[in-house]
């Protein structure tokens, strides 16, 4: 089953964020509650993490990029042979 990883909503007034760093990269193991990436809200850093087990399969949203809450950062599957959409 293909999940995505979307930015989260960390504050009230948030509307955009920025990806800064992925820590993980596409094809490795995830575990629920891992650091995932560092998003930059209102020039504070923060650690987001997994909300599920499986694979990263692929990040659509690279460094660097500033995208508004609720974009599809990436897509976690269960295994590494499951389709993700394009």
């Amino acid at each position: 089953m293909v999940k995505n990883i979307v930015m989260p909503k960390v504050s009230d007034v948030m509307e955009n964020g920025t990806v800064t760093t992925w820590l993980k990269k596409e094809g490795e193991k995830i575990q629920k509650g891992e650091p995932l990436l560092e998003i930059e809200v209102e020039k504070a850093i923060m650690e987001i993490e997994s909300e599920y087990d499986g694979y990263l399969r692929k990040i659509l949203v690279k460094e660097g990029e500033t995208v508004p809450v609720g974009t599809v950062l990436a897509y976690v599957t269960d295994t590494l042979d499951e389709e993700i959409p394009e």
